[in-house]
């Protein structure tokens, strides 16, 4: 009966963080202010409505991605086929898009947002697309992106 209970609440534990463990940020602005509050990069996620699902299933949905990105990183999702934004945060995102010289959907930018004057601008760390192995590599390239020595 212990046994049971016990891989009960484990499954409900895992399943419980799996859930509850991402803050995806929606809109840039929201996204640079948590970032330099935070004094942390922004990950940001370009996809699209129909992208492959490899990256979130194998990569973001794993608890060391989780954790990772709580201790690392401001979460940006842009979905640039998203109807419900304005046609003026559309044509921002695409520009962002292609600022960062993201040419394949779905993949992932790390970048440092800076403003003066108003003026936001982004200096790219790295770009992260889908590559078939572990979170745990992946991960750490993300890391030597961050903190190349």
């Amino acid at each position: 009966m212990n046994k049971k209970l016990l891989t009960l609440l484990f499954f409900l534990g895992s399943f419980f963080l799996h859930s509850q463990g991402l803050v995806w940020k929606t809109t840039m602005t929201d996204a640079v202010a948590a970032s330099m509050e935070q004094k942390r990069p922004l990950f940001i996620f370009f996809t699209i409505a129909g992208a492959p699902t490899k990256l979130q299933n194998e990569i973001f949905n794993t608890p060391d991605f989780v954790v990772w990105a709580r201790d690392n990183v401001v979460l940006v999702k842009l979905d640039l086929s998203d109807t419900t934004i304005s046609d003026a945060e559309k044509e921002q995102n695409v520009s962002l898009k292609s600022a960062l010289g993201v040419v394949e959907l779905p993949q992932a930018c790390l970048t440092i947002a800076t403003v003066r004057k108003t003026k936001t601008t982004f200096n790219l760390l790295g770009r992260l697309p889908y590559k078939p192995i572990s979170a745990k590599s992946w991960i750490a390239e993300a890391n030597i992106m961050m903190n190349p020595e």
